[in-house]
């Protein structure tokens, strides 16, 4: 990478979350959440995608402690990125959630892979711009009760539809 570091210099590590932002051929699904990762700093998306697919599956799955890890990343008095991811996809089936999320979280890791190897080549890159402008939740938080009822998404699966 260190050859050509002038072509790389000011490289744009969202490019790739552009693209799929504005793909007729992917899923609507994957559009929105693409657009929603859109200036999130790398590990930080990353890695809440993860922690956000591994509780949904945990739920989806039985694990005692899915409800609870679910109803604590909806209710964090953090930034609304993954109650934002979350709802964006809520309804529309258990298995399309997981898709989805797993579709985000592969491309969120080749981002920090890039990010990781513009670094180690002391390659400058663009500077990411947050979407939030607060660090803190916008209005009401999720209740943090484990005990929620899960609602008819969760049992039904239409896989995935095109517009």
């Amino acid at each position: 990478m260190d050859r050509h570091p002038q072509i790389l210099a000011d490289f744009d590590l969202d490019i790739g979350l552009r693209d799929a932002a504005c793909d007729p051929e992917l899923l609507p699904q994957q559009r929105v959440v693409a657009n929603l990762s859109l200036g999130m700093e790398i590990d930080d998306a990353y890695l809440s995608v993860r922690e956000l697919h591994q509780a949904v599956d945990w739920v989806h799955h039985g694990v005692p402690e899915g409800r609870a890890k679910l109803a604590a990343i909806l209710s964090n008095g953090c930034d609304d990125f993954q109650r934002a991811l979350y709802f964006a996809l809520a309804g529309r089936g258990v298995i399309e959630m997981l898709d989805t999320l797993e579709w985000l979280q592969g491309l969120l890791k080749a981002r920090g892979r890039i990010a990781a190897s513009l670094s180690r080549a002391r390659i400058a890159r663009r500077p990411l711009v947050t979407p939030y402008v607060a660090a803190e939740p916008d209005g009401p938080l999720v209740s943090a009760d484990s005990e929620f009822e899960l609602g008819a998404a969760w049992s039904v699966d239409q896989g995935p539809r095109a517009c």
